[in-house]
């Protein structure tokens, strides 16, 4: 379906289709919500976007979003607790939960064996250097349970082995190949709950 062939229509809607959850229709029909109010609509999401483009980067400690005009919230505190997720929608999931208030660590993905680049991107090293900084006690990995994400357990676990910190996994209720930014308030509360130390390899 053409939309008379402005270019620019065009090409916004296939902007648009490469969001989560959207296709070519929902474009469409998002789109053309756009221009029929571009002045409620088109101008503030305009003006918005420029903002976060400008302000808005990645915390390189915590791997949350922040404003390059402030201080990231994880910056000046001592905490004992630090939840490890794969992604900031992990973290709003379990913050909408209501059922952890700590710190967390946003590592930006997991490990993979195909890709072997990714795992540089990973906030990982930060990770340790803010266990080490903070004198952390608990370390709770919410990684997916999915194969990479168990990989990248198993490796935070490996990292911080020499040092005093107890390493928790979310336990029961997580099922096998789950990631945690789909799963219910129920099913990640009773994760979290009946979470369980992380079993030695050794």
């Amino acid at each position: 379906m053409k939309t008379n062939n402005v270019k620019e229509i065009e090409d916004l809607i296939k902007i648009i289709s490469k969001l989560p959850g959207l296709g070519p229709k929902s474009a469409r029909r998002i789109v053309l919500k756009l221009i029929n109010n571009r002045d409620e609509l088109i101008k503030p999401l305009t003006n918005t976007l420029a903002r976060i483009y400008k302000n808005v980067l990645r915390c390189m400690t915590c791997g949350n979003l922040k404003s390059n005009t402030t201080e990231c919230s994880c910056a000046g505190k001592n905490y004992d607790q630090i939840c490890v997720v794969e992604n900031i929608a992990d973290m709003w999931v379990i913050e909408n939960t209501g059922i952890y208030k700590g710190q967390y660590h946003i590592l930006g993905g997991n490990l993979s064996s195909v890709d072997s680049k990714k795992g540089d991107q990973l906030l990982l090293s930060s990770l340790i250097t803010r266990v080490k900084k903070n004198s952390v006690k608990e370390v709770i990995l919410a990684t997916s349970a999915t194969v990479e994400g168990q990989t990248t357990a198993h490796y935070i676990e490996d990292s911080l082995k020499n040092e005093k910190v107890k390493i928790s996994k979310l336990a029961q209720g997580l099922p096998v190949g789950g990631e945690i930014e789909f799963l219910d308030d129920g099913t990640l509360f009773s994760a979290f709950k009946n979470r369980g130390p992380v079993a030695s390899s050794d």
